[in-house]
């Protein structure tokens, strides 16, 4: 195996184990937990913003760590973090130690993607970047449908939930290995130069990538949160009683691959409106599971429009951020990603919030709202070749 092919598997299995398990595992076994440790809604939403804010510090230790020790370092101790949490969820005796390996888990997604951007772009020769950075982000896609394959498995074959998160902590350990056999050859980066700060990033262009990378996060994290639970409670969408989590998860995973087209689409129509379609198929997701969600179209639709919105937004972030700051390519993804990991950790805690005084229709109908209000409020020139001038929102 040439090492281009380890890079690849190797970021493969950390994206797939990190953004899989570890980062979507909560949500997907909602309903376990809930019958488990007696949980009320405000505390799932509590939970999971908890288990958000592990991703964000995640992130800015990992950028920290990228700069001072080189990829290895990172990933490792992401993946270090994984398998350790995830073990904790599946040992855990209340909601407290439950806690406490979600966000260990959760934390691992920020170690694991700005590490290998930067692995690539330094030891990947050109020509085969684009094909090395499409198989590590396809593991985030995989990985989720993978844990939702898992669950629905665990329904099928009658198994307690905490023997799957056994098995997904087992294959992090795994990858753990693997990625430590791959990345040893990997050095540390050149010293950042003096423009490599924070305030560097704060600039009136770059307002509009912030802001919808906060936007997305909000309603992506209430999405993550609480629809699995949402259709599981309202009859299931006729599925066997347990399985629609399961499903819920695999059609999300299976239509995410659509991240694959997404420099593509933005060739085709231009990226202002590829970010208008994106945020109305996150709002549509949002919407039907408020007014569908006991139906099987109205799971289908939801699972895959939120899917496509996830993947085809997180790769926009990672090169609108590129070609936004060229010289700084890891810090600026890091604080794209920060934007959306600031939403992540808001938009679950109030959703829970809301839907313990108002109902679960209402919360989601709410999100679905301020995605349909950032679409409408999105320039209609952005820069993304480094050259354009933005359109202040």
């Amino acid at each position: 195996m040439t090492f281009f092919q380890s890079l690849s598997a190797a970021g493969f299995a950390a994206t797939a184990i990190s953004y899989g398990p570890g980062r979507m595992g909560f949500g997907l076994f909602v309903p376990e937990f809930k019958s488990t440790f007696s949980m009320s809604t405000t505390g799932v939403g509590l939970v999971s913003s908890l288990g958000f804010a592990g991703f964000f510090v995640g992130l800015l230790v990992a950028q920290a760590l990228l700069v001072r020790a080189g990829p290895a370092t990172p990933v490792l101790v992401g993946l270090g973090a994984a398998t350790l949490g995830i073990g904790v969820v599946a040992l855990a005796p209340g909601v407290e130690v439950l806690a406490v390996g979600v966000v260990l888990a959760a934390a691992s997604a920020g170690f694991a993607w700005t590490p290998f951007n930067d692995a690539v772009h330094r030891k990947v020769p050109d020509k085969d970047r684009q094909t090395a950075l499409s198989k590590i982000s396809t593991g985030t896609a995989i990985g989720i449908s993978l844990a939702g394959a898992m669950a629905l498995g665990m329904v099928l074959l009658g198994f307690d939930w905490r023997y799957s998160w056994s098995v997904f902590a087992a294959l992090s350990a795994l990858a753990l290995a693997g990625n430590w056999a791959a990345l040893r050859q990997v050095d540390k980066a050149p010293a950042p130069g003096p423009d490599a700060r924070w305030q560097t990033l704060l600039r009136g262009a770059a307002a509009p990538l912030f802001g919808l990378a906060f936007v997305f996060g909000i309603t992506s994290a209430i999405f993550l949160s609480f629809a699995a639970d949402r259709f599981a409670q309202e009859g299931g969408a006729g599925l066997p009683d347990g399985a629609t989590p399961a499903v819920l998860f695999i059609v999300y995973g299976l239509f995410g691959l659509a991240g694959l087209l997404t420099g593509g689409a933005r060739d085709a129509i231009g990226l202002p409106w590829l970010l208008r379609l994106l945020l109305c198929a996150a709002a549509g997701s949002l919407a039907l599971a408020a007014l569908l969600p006991d139906s099987w179209p109205g799971l289908l639709l939801s699972a895959g429009l939120q899917g496509v919105n996830v993947m085809m937004t997180s790769a926009v972030l990672a090169f609108w951020s590129e070609r936004l700051f060229p010289s700084l390519p890891s810090l600026g993804f890091t604080a794209a990603l920060l934007a959306t990991a600031a939403g992540n950790v808001v938009g679950p805690a109030l959703a829970g919030l809301v839907a313990s005084i108002a109902g679960a229709q209402v919360m989601f109908l709410g999100a679905a709202a301020i995605a349909l209000v950032a679409a409408a409020r999105m320039p209609g020139r952005l820069v993304a070749d480094g050259t354009a001038t933005a359109v202040p929102a």
